[in-house]
Parts: C-alpha cells; sequence; structure tokens
C-alpha cells in the first residue's frame, strides 16, 4: 500500500491529523489534474485550477459517509467531483450569455480540446446516457477527460489491463460521438 492508502485509512478510523496530512499528501497531483482540466476550458472561465481543487476536496470532505478504499477509489472520487463541478458551472452561466445562436462543434475527445459550457453539457448529458449503457466505460471517459489521466493511469484506477481500457475507449469515444451527434444543438431563431 502506498503513503495515501495509509492515510486514508487513518482518515477513516478518525486519526488525529490524518486529513491535513491528505490534503499535504494530494493536492500537488489534484491541482495537477485541475489544470488539465481547466486548461482545456474555453477562455473566460471562472474557475481556476486551485479553486477546482478546493472545491472537490470540500465535496469529498464534507460527505462523511464516504470511505475510499485505496488511493485510486479517491482520485476516482475526486475526478467525479471535478466533473461535477465543471457541469454546474457549465449550467450556472445560462445558454443566453455564451452566444446561443452560434453553431457548436463537437470535442474530438482524443485531442482533449477546450471546450466551452455548451460542449461540456453536451458531452455531460451523452456521458450520463453513456453511464446507463456501460458504467465502467463511462467511469473511464470521466477519468481521461475529466480528470486528465492517461489511458495506463484511468487503467490502474479501473484496475483493468491496458488492452481492455484501450479497446473501452476507442468504443466510448464511438458511442458518445454518435450520441452527441443525434442531440444537436439547439438552433435559435431570430424571430421574436
Amino acid at each position: 500500500m502506498n503513503d495515501v492508502t495509509h492515510i486514508l485509512q487513518a482518515v477513516a478510523a478518525g486519526e488525529a491529523g490524518a486529513a491535513e496530512r491528505l490534503w499535504g499528501a494530494v493536492y500537488a497531483e489534484l491541482r495537477a489534474l485541475a489544470a488539465a482540466q481547466v486548461a482545456r476550458e474555453r477562455p473566460g472561465q471562472t474557475l481556476d485550477p486551485t479553486a477546482l481543487v478546493h472545491e472537490a476536496y470540500l465535496r469529498l470532505a464534507a460527505d462523511r459517509d464516504q470511505s475510499f478504499a485505496n488511493r485510486r477509489h479517491f482520485f476516482a472520487a475526486a475526478a467525479t467531483a471535478m466533473r461535477r463541478i465543471l457541469v454546474e458551472s457549465a449550467r450556472a452561466k445560462g445558454r443566453d450569455k455564451r452566444g446561443g445562436d452560434r453553431r457548436r462543434e463537437y470535442p474530438d475527445l482524443d485531442a482533449l480540446p477546450a471546450v466551452d459550457s455548451d460542449e461540456l453539457l453536451v458531452l455531460h448529458d451523452a456521458l450520463e446516457r453513456f453511464a446507463a449503457v456501460d458504467p465502467t466505460k463511462a467511469k473511464l471517459v470521466e477519468l481521461r477527460f475529466f480528470a486528465g489521466l492517461t489511458l495506463p493511469q484511468a487503467a490502474e484506477c479501473l484496475d483493468i489491463s491496458p488492452s481492455t481500457a484501450d479497446r473501452s475507449w476507442r468504443y466510448a469515444r464511438a458511442w458518445l460521438y454518435a450520441a452527441m451527434a443525434d442531440d444537436p444543438p439547439e438552433e435559435k431563431s431570430d424571430e421574436v
């Protein structure tokens, strides 16, 4: 077991000072994941990496009922928290504030491009539908796209082989691309 797993066990046992040690042990890695995610956002994003990490950590710490089995479990939960924060932020901005009459291009999930709030919401909705079909592959997409993990890192998090992760990634990309293409953005009319 690594240090983070030991610290997580100490936190679960209620050991004094364990939460502070956990923060110190994971902050740099969480910050790097958040920086990678925020770098893919379009300019004008109101969340910076530090704010994203702090908000994700606060959400994880606030859930007293949740315990983490190991480092992988903790970082998977952190990726989910970051995804939810970014989606909530995108929804809060409101469609009209972002030029709702523009035609949206769908993100290429391999290139991990900058995405605006509309694209993020379309991807989130497609990913929610995909999670109902195949939760493991949806978690792989979440780890790759929202947490910025490489394919081998995501495979390790999910405890699957790299070759399985590669096949799952290719399938997930195709499924999501088709789902996003079937759900085109609403066209706004100039009529009042």
